[in-house]
């Protein structure tokens, strides 16, 4: 008899036998692999962390008590046993559920998160609020252990130590190279660290050997240094924290008995525990990187299945880079930690020496690749849509005050399909138009992608490429890349009736519209635009002057977007006209398949036809 069907809610949990609970474990992996296989989603790390969150739930009386994840990307055995199991089929698809926490979904989702670095600020605003209500409540933050790249970690952590309000951090190691540390030796050392009698007798022998003025504090300081010889925790322990681990996090039995310990200690703990990335599927556990956002995939042999024909955006960048870093030795690529998702592997392979990881800290990565160009170097920037809201202040007051030569490429720009409102770019266009001195260009497909890249790299000026996830549009792609004039659009058929200028990815969607109208009798013009900064204005008023009917389609937010920009032009021009603008709406886009969500936004070919026409007959 199996035992996750038994259980509706963490209260249900909490009544099974501590015995089952590793074939609960085992349980949570086969549901998570089955799924994910027929949906995709994020396989390894949700599989790391089915004992830790399975332990969580068991140790602590959660809603009241508050699991704060870090991205949320390893919350899949958290949906299951918080009353999602009828749901989980469905998680990432349209209408189904996220594949993120998020607080409208379930009350056990205390916050919502999708990007990473930010539990440990949101874990201490609930801890402050509890302490101001008085409430009795305990707040828990799980952190991967890549989160803690991010400054704004830091930041939090820092802040923690000094308010030293009681909160408790799950430190979640993957990394394999500290997974000896969790031995005999370690596990005797941690579980005779969270005895209440020894938390209690260090604390007495410390404030003991205060008294002694400075010989006393250095045998207080003498004794930490000690414990941190078989400790890696000193730099938490520094800033504050009781550090105790590492732990084996895949351990059921351990993490309870660690867990029921610590739970009652005073002030911010770190715990810290270590998991293995794709646990109990060796497919993931071998392929670490692959199995952490996978697409459909064969259970028995781990091969993705359906893989998209011809080649992908990302994929045009990372060959266009690695050809241009061949012939200039001053080109630098920049990741913050998405070598793989960017594309930037290949130019890593190639080039190590002039390839840099700055981490999950995309502040710091446009303000070093400000300082490459301010010497001379030509740096490349690549990161994803979404990401790049984390450095606006850096875009604009380390590279374009500076007029600084930084290459940002934008990838996922656009709607980005199951992995929802978290991740779709579609705002770079709107907070990043009114930087000035900043090129803002989107290739209609992949093969313009490389010419543009090329123009980005050459122009000598802060330069924005950004383009979507996925497949191309089966465009042949030049053999010689070739530099584009800034600024110009050019047109791919002329109409009289109207015209559409149309920005990126939306680009052919547009002109497959237009050649549907023409065999309806609507004469309809189309431009491939390119450049949302500078903005071709000559080009505009050449379509003004054959029809004042004018037609933008972008997939980013119409506010402070593309077709706001041709508004702002047109209505300052003071020019007669009449304006249909086609993008996002003023709301999030929900999670479901891209091409569902292009429908449903009206944004494919056959919507941008059908509202054009309703459009035009009004």
């Amino acid at each position: 008899m199996k035992v996750l069907p038994s259980i509706q809610s963490p209260k249900d949990l909490r009544l099974i036998k501590k015995e089952l609970l590793p074939t609960l474990c085992q349980e949570l992996r086969d549901t998570i692999i089955s799924t994910v296989s027929k949906n995709g989603g994020h396989l390894g790390s949700s599989l790391g962390a089915v004992e830790i969150i399975t332990a969580l739930h068991y140790v602590f009386n959660t809603p009241q008590d508050k699991i704060v994840f870090d991205t949320g990307h390893q919350a899949y055995a958290h949906k299951l046993l918080t009353g999602r199991q009828a749901a989980f089929e469905h998680i990432r698809q349209k209408g189904g559920i996220s594949g993120f926490p998020k607080r409208y979904e379930s009350e056990y989702d205390s916050f919502g998160v999708g990007h990473a670095s930010t539990a440990l600020s949101a874990a201490l605003g609930m801890a402050i609020a509890r302490d101001q209500k008085k409430e009795n409540s305990k707040v828990i933050a799980i952190v991967g252990d890549g989160c803690l790249t991010g400054g704004m970690a830091y930041e939090a952590l820092q802040n923690a130590g000094l308010l030293a309000t009681d909160m408790l951090v799950i430190l979640n190691d993957n990394q394999m190279f500290i997974s000896q540390r969790v031995g005999a030796l370690g596990k005797f050392l941690t579980k005779l660290l969270t005895k209440q009698y020894v938390q209690l007798a260090e604390e007495k022998a410390t404030n003991f050997l205060k008294r002694f003025d400075d010989l006393g504090n250095n045998a207080a300081k003498l004794a930490k240094k000690a414990r941190a010889i078989l400790f890696p925790g000193t730099i938490f322990e520094e800033m504050g924290f009781r550090y105790f681990g590492p732990v084996n996090g895949n351990n059921i039995e351990e993490l309870i008995e660690v867990l029921e310990s610590v739970k009652d200690v005073k002030g911010p703990v770190m715990l810290h525990v270590v998991t293995k990335k794709g646990k109990g599927y060796k497919p993931a556990e071998e392929k670490p990187t692959k199995f952490h956002g996978i697409g459909i995939f064969d259970v028995e042999t781990g091969d993705t299945i359906g893989k998209a024909n011809g080649i992908t955006f990302t994929q045009a960048f990372s060959q266009a880079l690695v050809k241009l870093g061949e012939k200039d030795t001053t080109v630098n690529a920049i990741t913050a930690a998405m070598p793989e998702g960017t594309g930037l592997d290949a130019f890593r392979d190639k080039f190590p020496t002039r390839y840099f990881d700055v981490g999950i800290a995309e502040e710091h990565g446009a303000t070093f690749a400000a300082g490459l160009a301010a010497c001379g170097l030509k740096p490349v920037f690549a990161l994803y849509s979404s990401f790049a809201q984390r450095c606006y202040d850096q875009i604009l007051h380390d590279v374009a005050l500076q007029k600084l030569p930084v290459v940002f490429a934008l990838d996922r720009a656009g709607v980005v399909g199951e992995d929802g409102p978290t991740h779709h770019g579609v705002f770079d266009l709107s907070f990043l138009r009114s930087v000035p001195d900043l090129v803002l260009a989107a290739p209609a497909d992949e093969n313009e992608l490389q010419h543009m890249l090329k123009t980005g790299l050459y122009c000598g000026r802060p330069f924005v490429l950004r383009y979507p996830r996925g497949a191309g549009f089966g465009v042949e792609m030049d053999a010689k890349m070739k530099t584009l004039d800034i600024g110009k659009g050019v047109w791919l058929k002329k109409g009289t009736d109207l015209t559409i200028a149309a920005i990126g990815n939306r680009v052919h969607p547009a002109l497959q519209a237009a050649n549907a109208l023409e065999k309806q009798g609507v004469s309809c013009g189309v431009i491939n635009m390119r450049f949302v900064k500078p903005l071709d204005t000559q080009i505009l008023d050449e379509a003004l002057r054959i029809s004042p009917r004018i037609v933008t389609v972008e997939d980013n937010a119409l506010i402070g977007g593309f077709g706001a920009a041709v508004a702002e032009y047109l209505a300052d021009k003071g020019a007669a006209f009449r304006l249909l603008r086609l993008g996002i709406p003023d709301r999030f886009v929900e999670h479901a398949k891209s091409a569902q969500l292009y429908e449903q936004l009206g944004l494919n070919a056959q919507q941008i036809e059908q509202r054009i026409l309703n459009w035009k007959n009004k």
